[in-house]
């Protein structure tokens, strides 16, 4: 193909409107679906359609808007007909006419990758976690010609992509994910209300929680006066209320669900706890933060959004002296908590604003069928 020829499709692709086929998890839309939100009211903003690929018994109603194309996917859920639900899905995708395709989860990433070389289209691959996975699973997928983009919420993601595959490194761009960030903060800002914490942690470990609530066993005895609020479910639920009981914090502490929408359940927060390293990007941090409330969180994994003094009190999650401290502090000297909630606020809107997401998002939409077609 002559540079003339090149030339012409490049503009042809350069011309042609965008139309995204988001594949996501029932894990994205669970924890990610202010994300996820966020993304398809921008996409109708800009009056981009967009298919979304999910399983069939995934709830999408809270966070679907504008022109979105729902294609379920397994049609039939049984082992021996996945050649037809694949045929099935591309057959769905032809008709929809995508030109690029945006893989929103890790573990949809091996279908992607079939349906990207079936349709002759690019991908994005997001990434919200540290890979943990054997580098020979991935290397074909990173450097695969479809593979266009690699995109990543934070820093310490980025690094540990480009560490492992350093061939995919031109591939990987951080992106941030974007939130509204509220005019008030919650921070103790109605004193005669009863203090609230907020935490959310999978419950499938009673050691991740021990510390924690030992912590607020002893701001309980001190007569602190307080609700800790435990957002979450898992496999140690029942022998985590034992310790309640226990430790006597039945009145203190509670255990809820993950709820809908739980940006409403952060927003009743004065504090909100991070009790153990996360090896993804924490949404409900951010959230937590863009409401206004005070965090007391620990460092590791992916602790982008936690700067000491900044936007966070840290301690050491092995260390239940540390954490009653730092919670203690946020008590004691309500303003400088208070500082902290706001100064949180203030480095979300600089940035993690929605409109630069989705316009970075939009940009590597445009780049990704260029780089294909040229």
């Amino acid at each position: 193909m002559n540079e003339q020829q090149k030339d012409s499709r490049a503009q042809a692709v350069v011309n042609r409107p965008i139309r995204p086929a988001l594949i996501v998890s029932e894990r994205t839309v669970l924890e990610y679906s202010m994300f996820l939100g966020h993304l398809l009211v921008g996409l109708a903003d800009e009056s981009i359609p967009a298919a979304l690929i999910c399983a069939p018994d995934c709830d999408v109603d809270s966070v679907v808007t504008g022109a979105v194309e729902i294609i379920r996917y397994p049609a039939i859920k049984l082992p021996f007909v996945e050649p037809y639900n694949r045929n099935r899905l591309v057959e769905q995708l032809v008709k929809f006419k995508p030109t690029v395709l945006h893989c929103l989860c890790e573990s949809k990433a091996d279908i992607t990758r079939q349906l990207a070389r079936r349709l002759d289209l690019p991908y994005i691959m997001t990434v919200n976690s540290l890979w943990n996975r054997p580098a020979q699973r991935w290397a074909g997928l990173s450097m695969s010609r479809y593979c266009a983009k690699i995109i990543v919420p934070a820093k310490s993601i980025a690094a540990n992509v480009t560490k492992t595959y350093p061939r995919a490194a031109s591939r990987v761009e951080q992106i941030n994910i974007g939130t509204f960030v509220e005019q008030d903060y919650m921070c103790f800002s109605d004193p005669s209300r009863l203090a609230s914490l907020v935490t959310t942690h999978p419950l499938d470990n009673v050691a991740d929680f021990q510390n924690l609530f030992s912590a607020v066993r002893h701001l309980v005895i001190s007569r602190y006066e307080f609700m800790l609020v435990v957002i979450g479910e898992g496999r140690a639920e029942r022998q985590l209320r034992k310790l309640l009981a226990a430790l006597d914090l039945v009145q203190s502490v509670t255990i809820v669900p993950r709820l809908k929408p739980w940006r409403s359940v952060l927003a009743v927060g004065d504090i909100f706890i991070q009790p153990q390293p996360n090896v993804a990007f924490n949404p409900y941090l951010l959230e937590a933060m863009s409401v206004g409330c005070a965090v007391a969180a620990c460092k590791g994994g992916v602790d982008d959004l936690i700067i000491e003094g900044q936007t966070a009190v840290v301690f050491d999650p092995n260390d239940e002296l540390s954490i009653r401290a730092s919670l203690q502090r946020l008590f004691d000297r309500k303003e400088f908590a208070r500082q902290l909630a706001t100064g949180a606020q203030q480095y979300l809107k600089v940035n993690h604003s929605v409109s630069s997401m989705i316009s970075a998002i939009l940009r590597t939409y445009c780049q990704a069928e260029q780089k294909l077609k040229t």
